[in-house]
């Protein structure tokens, strides 16, 4: 059992998202950084699908009420447990009682949280992730607040020696190189879209060459772009068609939507471009005002760049694997 001491401002339980179910209108959610979520998985000894605790900004606090393992990967929140500060990207030992505080973000805005074993929740449409419009998934369809308490399921009764701490991290971590940067400014690969062509040269040209920010008026539907205005060369009606994680809206207003996890199932806007999912998780870590840039790619090097980033996690899963052989 752990239990809420605070919520947070937007503390979820997410997994790798409701996929199969669009074609009925239910949209995916899920973690907005999926690296950092299966990453956190790995070090735990828990399947990569298995929901974590997706924090955002201001992070909650959490009692342990057993031992436990646990990981925190992702943004850097400032976590401590009692006080004191604790490593992220790595297994930490934590004994019944422990509280897990988050302070002020020093890179990205969200940290994943995974215990091992998983929690104790219900699956809806064959997933853990909370859809808060719709009320479905998680912790009773919405965000945890302050007294909820959530059920572990069964995992080890770790005993371990932490002399006077009430945790103990392990003395190796993930490969340095394989720990994101979570940078303000990122330099974000991007794919045309299916209606680049559609666009202006100017919009095109701008499109690769000025920087955009990211709005206050941004969710984990999508975020709102201020920059350069992207305009069509001349008017035309689109029929909605489906959309992706990461694909690249332009409303008539001109200031373009990247579409996240929480996005609708179509849409009608033209798509200018698709951000590649290698630097998917990069996006979801930007916080309100902060800038980008893209720079184009062609399908088969942002194919190539996933497989790379597989290879790695696929080691890193044999190193682990060797590690608590």
């Amino acid at each position: 059992m752990m239990k809420i001491v605070k919520d947070g401002l937007l503390t979820t339980i997410q997994d790798l998202g409701r996929t199969g179910y669009q074609k009925y209108g239910v949209i995916a959610s899920g973690s907005m950084d999926t690296y950092a979520h299966r990453i956190a998985n790995l070090l735990v000894g828990n399947d990569e699908h298995e929901a974590t605790i997706e924090t955002t900004l201001l992070g909650p606090v959490i009692k342990f009420q057993k031992n436990t393992l646990i990981s925190i990967c992702g943004g850097d929140l400032s976590p401590t447990i009692d006080g004191q500060q604790v490593g992220m990207w790595k297994s930490i030992f934590v004994k019944s009682g422990a509280l897990l505080k988050f302070g002020r973000p020093q890179s990205g805005c969200r940290s994943y949280i995974a215990i091992a074993g998983g929690m104790d929740i219900a699956k809806v449409m064959e997933s853990h992730s909370t859809y808060i419009r719709a009320k479905i998934g998680g912790y009773e369809g919405r965000a945890l607040q302050t007294d909820d308490e959530i059920s572990l399921r069964s995992s080890p009764d770790y005993q371990f020696e932490t002399g006077s701490s009430n945790f103990v991290e392990t003395d190796w971590a993930i490969a340095a190189h394989m720990i994101p940067n979570y940078s303000s400014r990122p330099v974000i690969s991007l794919i045309n879209g299916p209606q680049y062509e559609w666009f202006d040269e100017k919009s095109k040209h701008s499109l690769y060459s000025e920087a955009f920010k990211v709005s206050s008026q941004s969710d984990r539907m999508g975020y709102r772009m201020n920059g350069p205005t992207l305009s069509l060369q001349n008017s035309k009606e689109l029929i909605s068609e489906a959309v992706a994680f990461g694909s690249i809206q332009v409303p008539p207003d001109g200031n373009p939507i990247i579409l996240l996890a929480d996005r609708q199932t179509t849409g009608g806007y033209p798509k200018i471009g698709q951000v590649a999912s290698i630097d998917l998780p990069i996006l979801c870590q930007m916080k309100p005002g902060e800038q980008l840039t893209f720079k184009e790619i062609t399908l088969a090097q942002a194919q190539k760049a996933y497989i790379q980033q597989e290879h790695a996690i696929q080691q890193l899963k044999r190193s682990i694997s060797l590690k608590n052989g």
